[in-house]
């Protein structure tokens, strides 16, 4: 076993039997005699391999269809375990204190968003939005009428899942009358839903929007500029290649019915008679969203005295590591009460959407918070200090890359966006703040850069967003995993390095 003890010099040590070689282990300097440098060594890349091994059992499991709920603490502990951390105190300490953390910050979006969502699908305000594009573009426009009725829905705030619930039926009703295969549905929904108004609009209430906010200390409005230009990115490499492959298909004589799933085209027009509303009425909350959160989070919040929260029972935090969370908290909150006042005829089917829409938020949230307390128990391991160390020497003068591979490889070893920008931003955050400053890089482009790479190596095969689409479609795999790894991994990669680049400069 090496000798720790306190250095002599910046290269040299001294030790109770004499001087050795200094060697960083998991951020503190220790002595070592020559011939146990190989020994550290060895151990070190023993704990790498363990966190390793680790992350590809949570993704090799997950997508066999394991419940992260159990997964995430028992894998930790195992970690924990091999490392030589105590597990008990690992699960206690580290795990659930950092999962508690993480709902006790963000559940009311978590809640709030999922009642808000449940609330446009049940009014029918969804689906009028839908039919209002597709009126408006036209069949022979199908592919895109479907990505901006799911990019309109994401940015007021719709959960992906309700908006993928909520528009496949619409969608098999068009691309059936437009004769488009059915296999091309998911990935026109994953554009729509997955990628630009997920992480790069601004102003988007996404999840993977507000993390960011508490670290950062940043807005969902946060760098508007490089936002747009990565939604640009997203959207025209997406639907420039969805629409190949309608076109593809077209030529070799394919159609609707080819690829679809037995039992499918009686389900796609299952919900013909939900209720509908006018267009102006549909969007109403959405742009109620949008504005509100735009107006509480630059002016009304920022005028307010809070001086107040810097006192011990109030958590002694700054004004702006909440009023972003507050902004969209309140907004969620009227535009959800709005939808009953646009509807009052249909209070009687909206109250029961309300305790729905709060009972679909506990899995998510429990899942991603789960994979935050895994995280930490990952970030606590000595080997996770070397792998650190080697995402930040990737570009050491820029932090601006190493912040996008970090989150991105987590978000798609984990297969969440949410969860591995959370896992990243837990261990890493304070310290990209800190490069970022040092560097001269607003906190506001860290925030866009982190939200963007999210959306990416996330939508590998076992992401649950993927499997759920794809069962609500019909689909394999294999019949349209390719179309979604173009628009909702690609694209956003792609879109990722151009904002970079150009934040760089």
């Amino acid at each position: 076993m090496p000798e720790a003890c306190a250095p002599a010099t910046a290269d040299r040590c001294h030790c109770a039997g004499g001087t050795g070689d200094c060697v960083r282990v998991a951020g503190t300097t220790a002595a070592i005699k020559g011939y146990d440098r190989g020994a550290v060594g060895w151990r070190l890349n023993m704990g790498i391999a363990v966190i390793l091994v680790v992350l590809a059992l949570l993704m090799a499991l997950a997508f066999r269809g394991i419940s992260i709920l159990l997964l995430a603490p028992v894998l930790a502990a195992v970690a924990a375990a091999l490392a030589g951390l105590p597990v008990l105190a690992s699960y206690t300490q580290l795990f659930m204190v950092r999962t508690g953390g993480f709902i006790i910050t963000y559940f009311p979006l978590f809640l709030l968003g999922a009642i808000f969502g449940k609330l446009m699908e049940t009014s029918g305000a969804a689906r009028s939005i839908g039919d209002w594009s597709v009126a408006r573009l036209g069949q022979g426009r199908a592919i895109l009428a479907i990505i901006l009725s799911c990019g309109i829905l994401t940015y007021g705030g719709v959960s992906l899942f309700v908006v993928a619930f909520a528009v496949y039926p619409l969608a098999a009703a068009i691309f059936s009358r437009a004769d488009i295969p059915a296999r091309l549905v998911p990935g026109t929904i994953a554009l729509g839903a997955f990628t630009f108004t997920m992480t790069a609009l601004p102003g988007t209430p996404a999840i993977q929007n507000a993390i960011p906010m508490p670290y950062f200390g940043t807005t969902a409005f946060a760098a508007p500029g490089l936002g747009i230009l990565a939604a640009v990115i997203m959207l025209g490499v997406g639907y420039g290649w969805m629409a190949w492959r309608a076109s593809t298909a077209r030529r070799h004589g394919e159609g609707y019915a080819a690829s679809l799933a037995e039992g499918h085209a009686e389900r796609a027009m299952a919900d013909a008679d939900a209720p509908k509303l006018a267009f102006g009425l549909a969007l109403a909350p959405i742009v109620l969203v949008v504005v509100l959160n735009l107006i509480l989070s630059k002016y009304v919040f920022p005028s307010m005295d809070l001086s107040y929260l810097a006192l011990p029972e109030w958590g002694e935090v700054q004004p702006k590591d909440v009023i972003g969370v507050w902004s969209i908290t309140v907004s969620l909150v009227l535009a959800s009460l709005s939808v009953f006042a646009i509807n009052p005829r249909l209070a009687g089917a909206l109250i029961p959407s309300l305790s729905d829409g709060a009972n679909a938020s506990v899995v998510p949230i429990f899942n991603t918070a789960s994979l935050v307390g895994f995280g930490a128990v990952i970030a606590a391991l000595p080997a996770f200090a070397v792998l650190r160390d080697s995402i930040l020497s990737v570009a050491p003068g820029n932090p601006l890359i190493s912040l996008s591979i970090a989150v991105n490889i987590l978000a798609g070893i984990t297969g969440s966006a949410s969860g591995g920008m959370s896992i990243a931003l837990e261990a890493l955050g304070p310290h990209y703040l800190d490069l970022g400053n040092a560097a001269g890089i607003d906190p506001a482009v860290l925030h866009r850069v982190t939200a963007v790479a999210t959306g990416g190596l996330d939508a590998l095969p076992h992401n649950g967003a993927v499997v759920t689409l794809l069962a609500i479609c019909g689909m394999s795999h294999a019949k349209s995993y390719l179309d979604i790894f173009v628009v909702a991994l690609l694209g956003p990669v792609l879109a990722l390095i151009a904002i970079v680049a150009v934040a760089s400069m």
